[in-house]
């Protein structure tokens, strides 16, 4: 008798643990279905406010000057000019010393902990490599301003206080890591096969590296280096402290320059009233550069889809 009772609780048990298990696995897709549509309903709700504020500020000011000027002068009281080409060209020229630091030496980083470190070294380099993405980027920005341009002024006499070269260099440190780790994960993933047939046909670990780990994993490479650009236009806090806020046309680094980002940062700090022209150029440059990021995130989705190797 007592083990027929026994049996029955168990039995009992078993239902209510599979009701339990099944009102779960009803409720779980519920709740993943609410966190993705909330991230959606989020992207949507930031992609209208600046296109309706952005529309607000073409009321205003010609679409024309807007992309084809190349004076800003946004706070002039007698005549405010409005163009946003003084800012791209800043963005522009931080962002291409960025990379010009972060692609080689990120690379090569890459390149020496997937095909050239031993087991031990790659646990100890690679984490102390990604410590540099965990710095806050504010600290990156006095770091510039504070030892970066005093280095630099030393070499290059006519350097500004505040000038495009310093953050520029400082922000290809930042992406160091970036670059270096997404390689080295596209070159991990090639078959050791590939290395041991080339090996077994004589070439070396240099030819195997530069003809046959670097080729296959090209897809993975250029997404990374893509993805380091997005990174390097969005950068707010670097700029904005050592590249200065002179809204100048030029090509020339050693100058005060002003990024898309940092323009934001000096309006937003309390000199825009709401409502104004100056507050609605906010929009169109923030529309601008989210435009700018949209379409490196998706030519990064082309190029890893495009050329991937299938293994």
């Amino acid at each position: 008798m007592a083990q027929h009772e026994s049996v029955k609780d168990i039995i009992q048990y078993q239902k209510k643990r599979t009701k339990t298990t099944s009102i779960i696995e009803k409720i779980i897709p519920s709740l993943l279905f609410l966190a993705a549509f909330i991230s959606v309903l989020t992207t949507v709700g930031i992609v209208f406010t600046l296109i309706f504020e952005t529309v607000l500020f073409f009321r205003e000011v010609s679409f024309i000057e807007f992309f084809s000027g190349t004076v800003l002068k946004p706070l002039s009281p007698v005549d405010p000019q409005f163009s946003i080409l003084p800012l791209v060209m800043g963005t522009f020229m931080t962002t291409l010393i960025a990379m010009l630091v972060a692609i080689p030496v990120g690379l090569t980083t890459a390149v020496y902990l997937s095909e050239y470190a031993s087991g031990t070294t790659r646990k100890v380099l690679k984490p102390l490599i990604e410590v540099l993405a965990g710095i806050p980027t504010i600290v990156y920005g006095f770091f510039a301003f504070t030892f970066v341009t005093p280095v630099l002024r030393e070499i290059i006499p006519g350097l500004s206080a505040t000038n495009a070269l310093s953050p520029g260099i400082v922000m290809g440190i930042m992406i160091i890591p970036m670059v270096a780790s997404l390689s080295e994960d596209a070159m991990n993933s090639v078959p050791n096969a590939m290395r041991e047939g080339a090996k077994a046909l004589g070439a070396t670990q240099l030819e195997v590296t530069f003809r046959v780990v670097i080729p296959a994993a090209i897809s993975g490479i250029i997404a990374s280096f893509v993805l380091g650009i997005s990174r390097a236009i969005g950068e707010t806090m670097i700029v904005t402290i050592a590249s200065g806020s002179s809204k100048n046309f030029t090509f020339d680094v050693t100058q005060s320059m002003q990024t898309m980002t940092a323009y934001i940062v000096e309006i937003t700090s309390g000199d825009a009233a709401s409502g104004t022209t100056i507050y609605y150029s906010l929009y169109a440059v923030a529309m601008t550069l989210f435009v700018f990021t949209l379409l490196m995130n998706m030519l990064a989705r082309y190029i890893s889809s495009r050329f991937r190797e299938v293994y």
